[in-house]
């Protein structure tokens, strides 16, 4: 005994990814494999950062750091729904750790500028 799955997979495969009209005839649900919904993300433009720009694109002057004030940005995300922020000045190499409660914008944004305008209290004592 073997399912249709395994036949439909079989099939597909052979035919290179491609289902032929005349192997489509002979199918009972005469379809394409199955894809999972994961699997048509790219296709959507979900899961793509809109307006991306390649690293390989970025100016020269990043690469050496020699200009103060230039800042990188990440969001870590952990175990349970736990994220953190991370911003580093390039030059100095100065660190700030945020914890953020949800991964949107705006809670990332929030806690980043609420974290510098205690970053530039304690800097200015």
């Amino acid at each position: 005994m073997v399912s249709h799955e395994t036949i439909y997979r079989s099939l597909f495969i052979q035919a290179r990814g491609v289902l032929t009209k005349e192997l489509l005839e002979h199918l009972r649900a005469r379809r394409t494999i199955r894809r999972s919904k994961h699997a048509s993300l790219k296709r959507n433009g979900l899961g793509q950062i809109k307006d991306a720009v390649s690293i390989s694109e970025r100016p020269a002057s990043v690469e050496d750091r020699a200009v103060p004030g230039h800042w990188e940005g990440d969001l870590i995300g952990g175990s349970r729904n736990s994220y953190v922020a991370t911003l580093v000045e390039r030059h100095s190499r100065y660190v700030m750790l945020v914890k953020v409660a949800n991964k949107d914008t705006e809670s990332v944004v929030s806690a980043l500028i609420k974290q510098a305008g205690k970053s530039a209290n304690c800097t200015s004592r």
